[in-house]
């Protein structure tokens, strides 16, 4: 039962994971575009190194949540 609950915490993870890389791709794009003010630009950049560090930690708790599952 364990393992199952493991295998859906990775799932789970790895949704998070492309969720969080798909808003760093968008907050990036829009960072670089320069029609949009500078305090957009700005924040669109923060935003996107929030997702990125999101996405990063789903990946490790994906993998963590895969070994367990595995074990």
């Amino acid at each position: 039962m364990e393992v199952i609950k493991d295998a859906a915490k990775a799932v789970s993870e790895k949704f998070q994971e492309v969720t969080s890389g798909a808003s760093y791709e968008a907050n990036k794009e829009k960072a670089k575009d320069s029609s949009n003010t500078a305090g957009e630009r700005v924040g669109a950049a923060v935003d996107a190194a929030g997702d990125k560090a999101k996405e990063i930690g789903h990946a490790c708790k994906k993998e963590v949540h895969k070994q367990e599952a595995t074990h």
